[in-house]
């Protein structure tokens, strides 16, 4: 993979600014919330658009600029989070995400070009395996009073993979412990790696580290095929969009199957192992996490392949992916599920959710961005009456947390888990 690789599709940018905002007109409800890009509605400056960012990247490639401290400023002021790649493939077939993603590692080549704080997430992942500088032997906290299979010395058919921020702060530790219980109570044979469990890497690949990425992904898959379990459940959004979608293009067999742990419990329910029963009396809405949503679709980038029809019409080879295969639909049967709970839509919603603004560096490097952002949903969620906000991502949630403290909101946050627990019996 290479930034030149893609550079026809560069090209092919018709500046139409679609990648601003919601392109479908039927999901526009309202100006007030018609935006789709986090970066153009902080900066208001083209450049920070997906748009703006393609224009660089092939000014860049023939010559006309060099990397400086604003053009990196402009590659990182930007959460990842895939509205614009989907927002453009509505009309065209140009690679936009891979594009921005190949613009980060270009960049990352040179140290002189890498954030502080990212080269803090670097060194941390070098020396704990993980982004929160926490030695491993802490991801076993969140365990205390409760038994559950270490299967490094025994065996389960499924593996929870608790995720770094679940295990190591001491906010979410709840979350993690809650799924096992839910699990444990609907039968589920599973274990977890404690001590043993790496990061994921995912905000490696989101910051360009991609040779940090590859040595994560490659043990990991290496390690969960010697289990030989037949899933690998997660709890964090960002660990089960960079397994469903991006371990797979490494090329290695992946003998297991990647499920949310929102999907393993929306199943339990169905089967009748759990029962919600208990009246929870709350007005929610629900935050379709970008990596559970519209980036969990997984599909092979076409590299800037394509033939021509009738000697001028350039055609990719590969299946265009909308990005509308995420999962939506789960989490929210779930929280209908429980009795006297009452969820309300958003106007931006499933794969065209605003981003929570914490993921691709933001929150670490840009925090205002990442606040800003979250207020525009914080704004969005109380336009629809709800007295509670719910997801299932720990990023999503450390934001809105953040972005209702400094708002002064008596909205909350909660884990799906956090209110299915109270129903069940």
């Amino acid at each position: 993979m290479s930034l030149a690789e893609y550079q026809k599709d560069m090209t092919r940018c018709v500046r139409c600014s679609t990648c601003k905002w919601i392109p479908i007109p039927s999901m526009v409800k309202s100006w007030r919330f018609a935006q789709g890009c986090p970066a153009i509605a902080k900066n208001n400056f083209h450049a920070y658009s997906a748009s703006g960012k393609l224009i660089l990247a092939l000014s860049l490639l023939e010559g006309r600029i060099g990397y400086s401290p604003k053009l990196i400023d402009i590659i990182y002021n930007c959460t990842l989070c895939g509205m614009c790649d989907l927002d453009c493939k509505v009309g065209t077939d140009q690679e936009v995400f891979e594009i921005l993603h190949e613009f980060r590692i270009d960049a990352w080549k040179d140290e002189k070009n890498r954030l502080p704080a990212h080269l803090a997430i670097a060194d941390s992942m070098k020396s704990y395996d993980n982004v929160w500088l926490q030695p491993r032997r802490k991801r076993l906290d969140w365990t205390k009073g409760i038994e559950i299979k270490d299967l490094n010395k025994e065996k389960a058919e499924v593996l929870y993979y608790v995720g770094c921020t679940y295990s190591l702060d001491a906010e979410f530790r709840r979350v993690a412990k809650k799924t096992a219980l839910l699990m444990q109570k609907g039968g589920v044979d599973f274990g977890i790696l404690g001590d043993k469990e790496k990061c994921c890497a995912s905000p490696s690949y989101m910051v360009g580290d991609e040779e940090t990425f590859r040595k994560a992904a490659e043990e990991n898959i290496s390690t969960f095929n010697r289990l030989g379990v037949q899933k690998v459940v997660t709890s964090c959004a960002g660990c089960y969009g960079l397994f469903k979608t991006k371990y797979p293009r490494l090329g290695i067999d992946m003998n297991f199957e990647v499920v949310h742990s929102i999907e393993i419990i929306h199943q339990l329910i169905r089967e009748g192992k759990i029962r919600p029963t208990k009246d929870v009396s709350l007005a929610v809405t629900y935050h379709d996490p970008c990596h559970l949503g519209r980036m969990s679709d997984y599909r092979i980038p076409s590299h800037g392949q394509e033939r021509y029809e009738l000697g001028t019409m350039p055609i990719k080879e590969v299946p265009k992916v909308m990005g509308f295969g995420g999962v939506f639909d789960i989490p929210r049967e779930v929280l209908n599920s429980i009795p006297g709970l009452k969820l309300l839509e958003m106007e931006r919603r499933r794969e065209y959710s605003w981003c929570c603004g914490s993921g691709g560096g933001v929150k670490s490097a840009y925090p205002d961005l990442a606040i800003d952002t979250v207020k525009e949903r914080i704004d969005e969620a109380r336009a629809t009456g709800a007295e509670a906000i719910v997801s299932c991502c720990p990023w999503c949630e450390k934001n809105f947390d953040d972005g209702l403290t400094q708002t002064e909101s008596e909205m909350k946050i909660f884990d799906a888990v956090d209110l299915l627990i109270e129903s069940v019996e």
